[in-house]
Parts: structure tokens; sequence; C-alpha cells
């Protein structure tokens, strides 16, 4: 299941992934950024839940030009197919405690892109991930905290080097402005792509698009 590189990418070619969304016109403006990636959130518990906020229409007619990726956490592989299937997502993202044997079913099933997210801490046990390499497409390295993502914070990046595992893996928590300089000096050969939310909202779910767009054309640049 791996998509890993041989080299290190330059950070014009890192994925970008904009999570949490669940504001239509908020979308709309967005789109014209030309992200990679759109996160959805479909765990209840979220401030950034997705249902009932964008209908079924909303996020099937998005533009073909970018992947559309449920996150999910602790659900059955049923339920998760059924939101796939009625959403027509190209990818799940894996954001609790969810087996290999899950990520392995999923990455089985109809070609969607498989992340399994992990939250990580200077304690962080990179050999626990031995069992998901070859179960899914990517991991995502998240910071420990009280909720499943969103924290608005960001662990130590110097723990990546650690990692010596073979799925090529996101970087996610707490992202900002501040960081693009420090992202651009990573030499990490596994690093494909960058998770933004929380501190690019206005509000939960609602993104300060003047702010991504910053962010966007310097890691870009």
């Amino acid at each position: 299941m791996s998509e890993a590189q041989s080299s290190v990418l330059r950070p014009n070619q890192l994925l970008l992934k904009v999570c949490g969304m669940r504001n239509k016109s908020n979308i709309q403006e967005l789109m014209l950024l030309q992200p990679d990636w759109l996160g959805f959130i479909f765990y209840s518990k979220s401030a950034r839940y997705v249902e009932g906020a964008l209908t079924e229409d909303d996020l099937k007619n998005l533009p073909v030009t970018v992947k559309k990726v449920g996150v999910f956490v602790n659900e059955s592989f049923e339920v998760i197919r059924e939101k796939v299937n009625k959403y027509t997502l190209n990818a799940v993202q894996l954001h609790g405690e969810e087996s290999p044997a899950l990520c392995r079913q999923l990455s089985m099933t109809d070609d969607i892109t498989v992340i399994k997210a992990f939250s990580l801490d200077d304690d962080f046990n990179f050999e626990a991930l031995a069992l998901y390499d070859g179960t899914c497409n990517y991991f995502l390295f998240d910071t420990k905290g009280k909720q499943y993502g969103g924290n608005g914070t960001i662990f130590n990046w110097e723990i990546l080097q650690n990692y010596t595992g073979q799925t090529p893996f996101f970087l996610s928590g707490g992202l900002d402005l501040v960081h693009v300089a420090d992202i651009k000096r990573l030499n990490l050969p596994l690093l494909q792509g960058l998770d933004i939310n929380s501190r690019f909202e206005l509000s939960p779910g609602l993104k300060d698009i003047s702010k991504v767009k910053t962010f966007i054309e310097k890691i870009r640049s």
C-alpha cells in the first residue's frame, strides 16, 4: 500500500490538505486556492462535524480536482463504507484506535486511499507502527492532546527522525504561518503532505481564506 518516495520532496511538491470543512461558501472560496485534499469530519463529537452542515449533493458536486477525505474516529467498516458511498469520498482518515486489520480491509475496497492518524508526544513509540506498514497509503502524525485532532498545538518534530517505517506521512498538529520556514528546512524523505486546520480558522469549521492563501503562497514559493 505504500506510496513512499525515494527522495525528499521540495516544500512546493508537498500535498496540501485543509481539514475540518463544513461551510459551503467557505469551501467555494477555498477551492480557488487549489488545495489538493479537503477533509470532512464524520465524528459527531467534533465542533467541525460535517453531517447536517453540508448536504449529500454539496459533497458529491465538489470538483474532481480535489480529493475528498472523510475523517472517522473508531467507526466500523460498515459505517465507513456507507459514508464513502453516500458522499463519494476518495479517501478515509482513521483518527482513533483503529486496527491494522481495519486499515487493510478498507485499503482493499474500491481504490480508497487510507490514512491512519497517530497522536505523537516525546514518548511516542514508533516501533508500534510496524504493524501498520503495508496496510494503508499514508500515516498522519498529529499532536497528542485532549481531542482527536484539532488541538492547535505542534509536537516536537525532532522525534520524526526516529521514524524508520516505510509508509509516507502527512505532518499535522497546529501548523501555522510561523512554521513555514521550519517546514522548508525539514529533511524527512517520507514526508508527503501537510494538514492544516484549527490555526487557520475564524471559528470551528470556518477557514480564514486570506491566511490559507498566504500559507499556500509561502509554502509553494
